[in-house]
């Protein structure tokens, strides 16, 4: 700290003041300087604020000047759509056209010297141009979804194939019939899963048969991805599966045609994807032949689930999604290889420009590996960002740069704004984002020669350190960026994904991908088979580090979070990778904080209760454990539910053995005399009596009941006929059977089929003012939830009133 110097004179001890001889040397006293100020902190503040305001201002400046606030103008259309797809009801669209009208001429009335008041009516003009753009590809779907579960004989026309596994095939048809029952309001077009047919049916054929008909699934608890969302946009109307091998119709006149050219070369280009992958599948067997597949095809189905579990646990199902990294790998080396053939030849190094014919070609290759790749989101989301990075190169300008990344996702949300509420659409630019943005960061870090690292003996290992620490940043980085995504969807994290992507990238990068390469290009002739046979071994050793990894129980199972985390911490997320100058920090903060308060804070209590959409699984929440009325729950929900409520133990029911238990005549319904429910009653409070607490007794195919810790007791009944004995023994009744009413006589709270399929998966919490019910649905208003509101018995929606019972059409 610096010192100040005092200098005093005093006089000697008998001399006047008056002589000058008389004084003595000069002493010096040191004196600490002040280093605050002595002005009070309540006048010092609106100086501070004032002075940090202009500092922001003139960053926000430089941001524009930058051209970085172009960069928010996805987000501002994302948050639109989103907006309108997650509103309870349609907007009008004639509103939004005025608000887009006003704000248009409110725009060209503000002087471009008002800067920040047109940024902000820019920002709103987008936003409404988000929700218009939802809307219009919502009136572009207009996909018919099936009401119900229905068993009834289906006759389509074969429009794609993928494989699903051994001797399965999982096909897309345009329906043009059913009948036995007749459906009143079927599908346009649904995807069937055909077993045991000896060969395959070719894309055009028409096929009939029995089959088993459901509408695309719902949320699997409230607030988790509604697939009747997704399977709208896509045009499916329902899933399901063929009653044995369907058979092939054979027209008078010939295969029927497609009915439009359109329609004929999507056609082709799904037939060519199918050839394709079955070449390979041919060539390579089991899960290397479905793996290689899907890495040229898109078609995952095939690979088993093993394998699929594995990659993922490990942080390398990334791979067999086309997405940027497949993309850029196959633009890179036709690229690269380009160049490198050019310049063997000087003549033509010369006299033309081998840069920009390169690109031309990769642009080409690109365009080739996305129009056999299925046209997924994915795919879609890394041709458009690749083709844009090719094109930059024929005008001179920078391929990677956080202006394209913004350009293509722009061009995907006014395609297809669905996509902004998916995972495929907010990993991948989360991803993107934040590697373009770090790559931004890396140029303008300081040069410093290194003299050691120009030594002829110490290149290759610089080399070798370059390319791992550039698998090993980029990793780092993409694991960091989605992890937030994944936590949202997935409710997990993956902790081994950096290991597991060090030792499998340089095996795709220079095993997998060049020689997958160089085997399309020789497919055509018939010589691919030693090259596939190349990039099979590759994968062979990618899948074992994969099972190698997985072993080692890397999963973080984190749950679901508070609603309010994921939209803050986005937010943040885009500051941080979108701006340049040290706003971006703020970013950086927000997701920190964010963060730490999600960690810190008490979250939402976890349900006691859990109700699958269709009445027919129920669990118990009890701390580490779920107890089900399932011995093996159907996966597809309760996978999601361990991953939802962080929980792996699985808790069986109990079996119970009645000795005169009732049975149903043949075809006809079981209906229980006095003497019967009485039975039923007393063997009901028999197993809640015997039974553990909050652990399910079941009798196969009638009922399961427990005792819940709070003391109500929790009865599931399969069969109606029980319906009268459970009301009358059980607090709580839960029936997937579509009931007339949907109340008790004896006042137990009562959920069925057809008010589950209203209000979709439910959940239940015990509080001290009573049960709390959380549904999935609140209003069934928008046009991929109405079909939940429709009664085929009276051909019409009817959103309130019960329907009568049904026999789910068989």
């Amino acid at each position: 700290m610096q010192e100040l110097t005092t200098v005093e004179l005093r006089p000697e001890t008998g001399a006047g003041l008056a002589g000058s001889a008389g004084l003595s040397a000069p002493t010096v006293a040191p004196r600490l300087a002040r280093t605050q100020s002595t002005t009070p902190l309540r006048h010092r503040l609106p100086a501070m604020t004032a002075r940090s305001l202009r500092v922001g201002i003139r960053m926000l400046d430089e941001e524009a000047d930058h051209g970085r606030l172009l960069l928010f103008s996805p987000a501002f259309l994302g948050a639109g759509a989103a907006f309108w797809f997650l509103a309870a009801s349609d907007f009008p669209v004639v509103v939004s056209l005025i608000c887009l009208l006003v704000l248009a001429v409110a725009i060209l009335l503000t002087s471009h010297s008002r800067a920040a008041l047109r940024a902000t009516f820019l920002a709103l003009a987008l936003v409404v141009c988000g929700m218009l753009s939802a809307q219009f590809e919502t009136w572009r779907a207009s996909t018919v979804i099936l009401d119900s579960a229905v068993t009834t004989t289906v006759t389509g026309r074969v429009e794609r194939r993928e494989g699903d596994g051994p001797g399965r095939y999982r096909y897309i048809l345009a329906v043009r019939g059913t009948e036995a029952p007749e459906v009143k309001r079927p599908p346009e077009r649904i995807t069937a899963i055909v077993r045991g047919a000896e060969v395959p049916f070719e894309i055009g054929d028409i096929i009939t048969g029995r089959a088993r008909l459901t509408p695309p699934a719902g949320p699997a608890l409230p607030e988790l991805n509604d697939f009747s969302f997704g399977a709208y946009f896509d045009g499916i109307g329902a899933n399901g599966f063929f009653y044995g091998a369907p058979e092939r119709v054979d027209l008078p006149t010939g295969p029927e045609a497609a009915q439009s050219t359109s329609e004929t070369l999507l056609e082709w280009l799904y037939l060519l994807r199918s050839r394709v992958g079955d070449r390979i599948r041919s060539i390579l067997p089991g899960d290397t032949g479905a793996f290689a597949a899907s890495l040229v095809t898109d078609e995952r189905r095939a690979i088993s689930d093993q394998t699929t579990e594995a990659l993922r646990q490990s942080g390398l199902a990334h791979i067999i999604a086309i997405s940027g990294l497949n993309m850029a790998l196959s633009a890179g080396i036709f690229f690269v290889g380009l160049r490198i053939i050019f310049s063997l030849f000087p003549g033509i190094a010369q006299a033309w420009p081998t840069k920009k014919v390169a690109a031309a070609g990769a642009l080409l290759a690109v365009t080739a590996y996305y129009m056999i790749s299925g046209f997924a989101v994915s795919a879609e989301r890394a041709f458009i960002m690749m083709a844009i990075m090719l094109i930059a190169v024929f005008f001179d300008r920078p391929s990677i740069s956080l202006r394209n990344v913004a350009l293509s996702a722009l061009v995907i949300l006014a395609v297809s704004p669905s996509e902004v509420l998916g995972p495929s659409f907010q990993m991948s630019f989360a991803a993107t984002l934040a590697l373009v943005a770090g790559y931004d960061l890396w140029k303008m870090r300081p040069m410093r020669e290194n003299a050691f690292a120009k030594l002829p003996i110490m290149k290759p290992f610089f080399m070798v350190g370059g390319f791992f620490g550039g698998i090993f940043l980029t990793s780092l980085i993409g694991g960091f960026s989605t992890a937030l995504f994944s936590i949202e969807h997935f409710h997990r994290l993956t902790a081994y994904g950096l290991p597991a992507n060090l030792a499998a990238m340089p095996v795709i990068s220079f095993i997998v991908m060049p020689f997958g390469m160089i085997a399309m290009l020789l497919m055509p002739f018939g010589l691919d088979g030693w090259a596939w046979q190349v990039a099979g071994a590759g994968l062979d050793l990618v899948i074992a580090i994969a099972n190698t990894v997985s072993g080692w129980g890397g999963n973080i199972d984190v749950g679901r979070l508070s609603g309010w985390y994921f939209p803050t911490a986005v937010f943040g997320f885009l500051l941080l990778t979108l701006l340049k100058t040290r706003l971006r920090h703020i970013g950086t903060a927000i997701v920190a904080i964010s963060t730490l308060a999600i960690a810190v804070l008490p979250s939402k209590a976890a349900p006691d209760i859990a109700i699958a959409e269709d009445g027919g699984l129920v669990a118990i929440v009890d701390g580490e454990t779920m107890a089900s009325n399932r011995t093996k729950p159907p996966s597809f929900i309760f996978e999601q539910w361990k991953r939802t409520l962080a929980i792996e133990e699985h808790r069986q029911p109990v079996m119970v053995a009645m000795s005169n238990a009732p049975s149903a005549p043949q075809g006809k319904r079981l209906q229980l005399s006095p003497d019967q429910q009485n039975d039923a009653r007393e063997a009901m409070r028999k197993a809640v009596a015997t039974s553990p607490p909050s652990r399910f007794s079941c009798l196969k195919g009638a009922w399961c009941t427990t005792l819940l810790d709070n003391g109500k007791t929790l009865t599931v009944i399969d069969n109606a006929a029980y319906l009268g004995p459970a009301c009358d023994t059980a607090d709580i009744v839960v029936t997937p059977v579509r009931l007339r009413f949907d109340r008790c006589r004896s006042g137990a709270l009562l959920f069925t089929g057809e008010t589950l399929r209203k209000t979709g998966a439910t959940e239940l919490r015990f509080t001290e003012e009573g049960i709390e019910v959380a549904t999935a649905f609140d209003t069934l208003q928008r046009p991929w939830m109405r079909h939940r509101a429709y009664d085929w018995r009276s051909d019409s929606f009817a959103d309130a009133s019960p329907s009568p019972v049904s026999d789910n059409g068989e």
